[in-house]
């Protein structure tokens, strides 16, 4: 059986029979479906994106502190 991976949705797209995603909606994908949709900028692997928002706040929480330092000068 074909494997299929979790995709977050940046832009709702058209899923058939009149139904649309909405932005944000997690959905399971094929590869070639996620490809063509991918290429498009509709979704994002949700690994991923998990993967940057960590490290985004990973960023921030080392960025803050050098923040108040400089603040406290």
């Amino acid at each position: 059986m074909a494997n299929r991976q979790s995709y977050t949705v940046l832009v709702g797209y058209p899923k058939g029979g009149g139904h649309y995603t909405a932005a944000g909606e997690v959905v399971d994908l094929l590869d070639v479906q996620a490809n063509a949709l991918e290429a498009a900028g509709r979704v994002a692997l949700t690994s991923a994106l998990k993967a940057s928002a960590a490290t985004a706040a990973a960023e921030t929480q080392i960025k803050a502190p050098k923040a108040a330092v400089r603040s406290a000068e």
